[in-house]
């Protein structure tokens, strides 16, 4: 099972850490940067934010982060549990954000997507164009992909999980079980429907994933009993 980590919402200090190690989040939130700068690698690709930037998180997104030397701060600020269209922006005011948070957290979230202008992932490298490949077809075969770039299996894995920690395997099983995960929440599609439909041997199989990937199993997401 995945460690989960709570979002604090409020504003965070990192300093004196220059790595935090990949982790889970089960709620959705923003992270904005109000100072400093850092590098996020995660589900939805590999960002370089400094202040004004922003992150998007739904719930059980996976990253890591690579603090600069100067550390940064950042405002957490949760987010109603809807999946967000893109993963990163930019702010015009982020201290009247954070000014705006230490009253009314809803009128932060409102003035943060008032303000926010989308952006997109850093593309610098290998890892980087196949995560936005996985993210798009959690039935990427990676074998093929390898093979069509010129890069041997054992340069995917290596390299891949330097950059994302995690391998490219797992980055796609997680990618799948996220995406059931949204299906099973979010519609009233029969849980094997969406287990065929997600690519998984059976339900059985998307079961397991979604498990390992919340804690819990999709009949008890259904049901409103976590």
């Amino acid at each position: 099972m995945p460690a989960f980590a709570a979002v604090r919402p409020g504003r965070e200090r990192c300093g004196g850490k220059s790595f935090l190690p990949r982790h889970f989040h089960a709620t959705a939130y923003a992270a904005v940067v109000l100072a400093g700068a850092y590098e996020e690698c995660g589900n939805r690709g590999r960002f370089r934010v400094r202040a004004g930037d922003v992150l998007l998180h739904n719930a059980f997104d996976a990253h890591l982060d690579r603090i600069a030397p100067q550390g940064a701060t950042i405002l957490n600020l949760e987010l109603p549990g809807i999946p967000t269209a893109f993963a990163a922006g930019h702010v015009s005011d982020a201290d009247a954000i954070a000014r705006a948070a230490e009253h009314d957290s809803p009128a932060a979230v409102h003035f943060l997507f008032v303000q926010m202008r989308a952006t997109s992932p850093t593309l610098d490298d290998w890892p980087d164009v196949l995560a936005k490949e996985i993210a798009r077809d959690q039935s990427c075969r990676l074998d093929h992909w390898s093979q069509a770039h010129g890069i041997v299996p054992e340069t995917i894995s290596r390299g891949f999980s330097n950059v994302f920690g995690t391998t490219a395997a797992r980055f796609r099983a997680e990618a799948r079980a996220r995406r059931a995960f949204e299906q099973i929440i979010r519609t009233g599609t029969p849980l094997a429907d969406i287990a065929a439909l997600m690519g998984f041997a059976d339900q059985a199989h998307m079961t397991r994933a979604v498990r390992a990937l919340t804690g819990a199993p999709p009949k008890s997401w259904r049901s409103g009993s976590i």
